[in-house]
């Protein structure tokens, strides 16, 4: 059983006149260990598709599975994390606890904070509030939280879209990482840096997926 099985997915907006359809017949999977990217230009439906694998919305037709599960109906972060565009941080809290959240609400313990941090370039951030740290360094604390458990799948939207060039290579360094451990990842993107790292690449074209 695939991790991630998106299957026959169709998905619109608004309604009459006003539907617009932003994912049409949508099938693809993502196995454990598997970088997958899903590219496309803007409009092309990869934002949606990561809400509905993410759990955030459920399709109009078709299914979203995690390991056999709907997402929506199962809100685990240690079954499926994200990473979205509006990054939903905690201003008041310190980027630390913000990347901790998911372990906090869980009562799990997360040995590997601080070397995911380090591993971000966010030691030396990590007691300030995040409302004190720039949009870059907001990602990767939103990075840092996707990935603290482990999870089963990780979604990216655009994980790089905020991020210089070292910064970017350090991104995806952890996120190889990740799927080296044996997450299962679908990633948005237009980088073709994060496209070069994928293991796989879906194209989508006005919510079609394409050759």
């Amino acid at each position: 059983m695939s991790v991630l099985a998106v299957t026959a997915v169709t998905h619109a907006y608004g309604d009459g006149q006003d539907r617009v359809v932003v994912l049409d017949d949508v099938t693809l999977h993502v196995e454990a260990g598997e970088m997958v990217c899903v590219a496309g230009p803007s409009g092309s439906g990869k934002t949606s598709l990561c809400h509905l694998a993410a759990g955030f919305e459920v399709p109009d037709a078709g299914t979203v599975t995690v390991d056999g599960q709907s997402p929506v109906e199962r809100p685990d972060w240690a079954l499926v994390s994200a990473l979205p565009q509006q990054h939903g941080l905690l201003a008041e809290l310190s980027v630390r606890h913000n990347a901790a959240l998911p372990a906090l609400r869980g009562g799990v313990e997360v040995p590997h904070l601080d070397e995911l941090l380090a591993a971000l370039d966010l030691s030396e951030l990590a007691d300030r509030a995040v409302a004190d740290t720039s949009l870059g360094e907001q990602q990767r604390a939103a990075m840092a939280r996707a990935l603290v458990l482990s999870p089963r799948l990780v979604v990216l939207d655009e994980p790089t879209g905020h991020q210089d060039d070292d910064h970017v290579a350090q991104v995806l360094a952890v996120v190889a990482q990740a799927a080296a451990d044996g997450s299962a990842v679908l990633v948005a993107s237009h980088d073709d840096r994060v496209l070069d790292a994928s293991d796989r690449i879906v194209r989508l074209d006005r919510g079609r997926v394409v050759p």
